[in-house]
């Protein structure tokens, strides 16, 4: 199926919230590989999927992303769609946040507009050498505390949350029950072998998603699922 632009903006439209609204976007196999053989999440998506993941990005507020996988899947500077996020009143660029708890940070991934997101008991050192060129959010002692930080998004207006692992990032979202929207690509592929889920974690949950589209493309299905939330 074909989509145009403004359809697959219409079908990806954030919904109106007054709290951060947090998306989270991966590619899978069939049998549930998150990465192809070369251990890439990127290889396994199509054309369809490569538009599409430019459209949630162009669609967020900030970008949230493992420092590790920034920097095994080679993050770097990344287009997005001016008029696009001109027409939504969103600011030029969105902020990508890294999210670390070593602050093992590669200099190349420390830009303009980059947030780091880590632990307050982090290394003091390093926090302070982090501050002197980026925005620092550091809560929670242990474990990084994702509610103080989603409130920190909200004060800054950043409500339109797009994470993009990796798969343990995203196994402590779901484990806390934050990810509100959950867009999968379903690869036409069988992989096998050790590579890992979309999310990690050592304790099941059990949350419900119900499904809101899917679209054919490239022979695989880009499917949006939304957290069902009971009053």
């Amino acid at each position: 199926m074909t989509l145009d632009a403004g359809e697959l903006e219409r079908l990806y439209a954030y919904p109106a919230s007054d709290r951060p609204w947090v998306r989270t976007n991966f590619v899978t196999t069939l049998d549930g590989a998150a990465t192809g053989q070369d251990g890439k999440s990127g290889t396994l998506g199509g054309e369809t999927d490569t538009r599409v993941f430019a459209l949630l990005r162009s669609l967020a507020d900030v970008i949230v992303v493992g420092a590790g996988t920034a920097r095994d899947e080679g993050y770097a500077d990344f287009e997005v769609d001016p008029d696009l996020r001109t027409r939504l009143g969103l600011s030029p660029i969105p902020k990508m946040a890294l999210v670390s708890r070593t602050l093992g940070i590669p200099p190349v991934l420390l830009r303009p507009g980059i947030v780091i997101v880590t632990t307050a008991d982090a290394d003091p050192a390093a926090l302070a050498t982090l501050r002197e060129s980026v925005e620092v959010i550091a809560a929670g002692n242990g474990e990084i505390d994702w509610t103080a930080v989603l409130a920190e998004f909200a004060a800054r207006g950043w409500r339109r949350v797009l994470c993009e692992g990796g798969p343990s990032l995203h196994g402590e979202l779901v484990k806390l029950d934050l990810v509100d929207e959950l867009c999968l690509t379903i690869a036409p592929v069988l992989a096998a072998g050790a590579a890992p889920r979309i999310a990690h974690g050592h304790d099941a949950v059990h949350h419900e998603m119900t499904l809101g589209h899917a679209i054919e493309g490239d022979g695989g299905l880009l499917t949006r699922w939304v957290r069902v939330r009971h009053p």
